[in-house]
């Protein structure tokens, strides 16, 4: 009895392999037949886009749509869930362009699955795990021609720009979001584009309604770049979250910078409860209202009157106008004012104070206000305040150059007695830099050490200050 069943167990299983490897081998040869009859037809790139785009400066959504050849799988209904969820890599990945259609022949019983041609030429395309799917779920062993239609709303933003734009000429690659504004800087080249390029931003950017562009000329007094509405609405009050505070400012009047938003948190993380921050050039506030609400007292300034304006809503809107008072004055007539004001009883406290000097292209040349700024019979060893500011720097070490740069202003030598954080690179060989340093007794509380003669001061900053024009801060 059991050598019968023995046998009746080896006869099945030889059968199994027997169809295994017929199946393999029907496989393999219509991968064979694929690879020959697919190749003159499937065209690897999804979407060539017709000629008559090429140099459009005003867009017409019409003149894009083309029909492409996709290859397909026919698969049952039953199946079909399992099938693409197995072939997820393979299926194709496009906006608005659905991975199953209708059967074209009409039956009720299956579906097409559409692939990426990218991926997919032949059936040898398929990976050994998509391949071993496929024949466990008895799909047939043929890939199908299917004529799809795209149209603009199918394209990616990088593909219409690039059909549009001169062959050689590079596309437009990134832009900030600040709330429902996107934030170029077009390059000359670009310029006859502009309405266009911003049409399509709005089109395959959900939530942005307006689109900008910062032109060349730059508010000398409050340092800040005017922009040019590229498409969309003209509203540039915009609402923005950043670190789960809530800001609100009017982003072509004021100072703002996305990229920062790392920055903002890391030195904010150093301010304890009952600290005390002065912000020099708080802007509309991105160190300011969150040290408010971690618990610190804010004195925040900045001379840009639209700034202040924004500074103080952002205050009420974070319900922090109580921990935060606002002045809108000069930098060095900040320090030499409310700082020196509150300096003297601060000192004697136990709690830490933070002078934050967010003004990279300018704020080492405020340092020196620093200088005598108390009297010497206030002199202590402890509970001096620390300063954090930022600079650019283009020197091959921009470490050395910017504690360089940040002594000879205080008049003091700060090396080993310091520390920099890279913060961002911001071009080609310029980054941006935070110096932290207590500010030494020396020189605070001392009215000898004079000014720097400008003999000393080291070369970058002798030299014509590109940085003085630059927005990023």
């Amino acid at each position: 009895m059991l050598r019968s069943l023995s046998r009746v167990f080896s006869y099945v299983q030889a059968e199994r392999n027997l169809k295994s490897a017929v199946l393999r081998s029907l496989w393999s040869a219509a991968s064979v037949c694929s690879d020959f009859y697919l190749k003159p037809t499937m065209e690897t790139k999804l979407y060539k886009p017709p000629q008559e785009v090429r140099g459009m400066t005003s867009l017409n959504k019409e003149a894009f749509t083309q029909t492409i050849t996709v290859p397909a799988l026919r698969v049952p209904n039953g199946v079909l869930n399992k099938v693409v969820k197995s072939l997820k890599k393979a299926t194709i990945q496009r906006p608005g362009v659905p991975r199953v259609v209708q059967d074209e022949e009409g039956s009720s019983d299956f579906r097409l699955v559409l692939l990426d041609p990218h991926r997919i030429s032949s059936l040898s395309s398929f990976s050994e795990g998509e391949a071993e799917a496929l024949r466990s779920f008895s799909v047939v062993q043929e890939l199908r021609h299917y004529e799809l239609q795209l149209t603009y709303h199918n394209l990616k933003s990088d593909e219409v720009l690039e059909a549009v734009l001169p062959p050689g000429q590079d596309v437009p690659s990134g832009f900030s979001r600040v709330g429902h504004i996107a934030h170029f800087n077009l390059r000359d080249h670009q310029l006859p584009y502009k309405n266009l390029i911003g049409q399509v931003i709005i089109d395959k950017n959900p939530g942005v309604t307006c689109v900008v562009n910062k032109t060349n000329m730059i508010d000398t007094t409050y340092r800040y770049f005017k922009m040019e509405v590229m498409a969309g609405e003209e509203n540039m009050v915009a609402k923005i979250k950043e670190n789960g505070v809530t800001y609100e400012f009017d982003f072509s009047s004021v100072y703002w910078n996305s990229r920062l938003s790392t920055e903002h948190q890391r030195v904010v993380q150093l301010v304890k409860r009952g600290d005390t921050v002065f912000d020099v050039f708080a802007g509309v506030g991105p160190f300011a209202v969150p040290a408010a609400r971690s618990g610190a007292n804010v004195l925040a300034n900045d001379l840009n009157p639209e700034s202040h304006k924004w500074l103080q809503h952002n205050c009420k809107l974070n319900k922090v106008e109580k921990k935060v008072r606002t002045f809108n004055l000069d930098g060095r007539a900040f320090i030499q004012g409310p700082v020196k004001q509150e300096l003297p009883v601060l000192l004697k406290g136990k709690a830490k104070v933070h002078i934050v000097m967010n003004l990279p292209a300018l704020a080492l040349d405020f340092l020196d206000a620093f200088r005598g700024l108390l009297p010497q019979e206030l002199s202590c060893d402890e509970n001096l305040p620390t300063v954090h500011c930022y600079s650019f720097s283009k020197e091959d070490d921009p470490d050395t150059d910017v504690v360089k740069r940040a002594s000879c202003s205080l008049g003091f030598p700060l090396k080993d007695k310091c520390s920099v954080h890279f913060v961002r690179n911001v071009a080609p060989n310029k980054d941006m830099l935070c110096v932290s340093f207590t500010i030494p007794k020396e020189v605070l509380f001392s009215g000898d050490l004079g000014k720097t003669d400008p003999s000393e001061e080291p070369a970058p900053k002798r030299q014509k200050r590109e940085e003085a024009t630059d927005s990023s801060r």
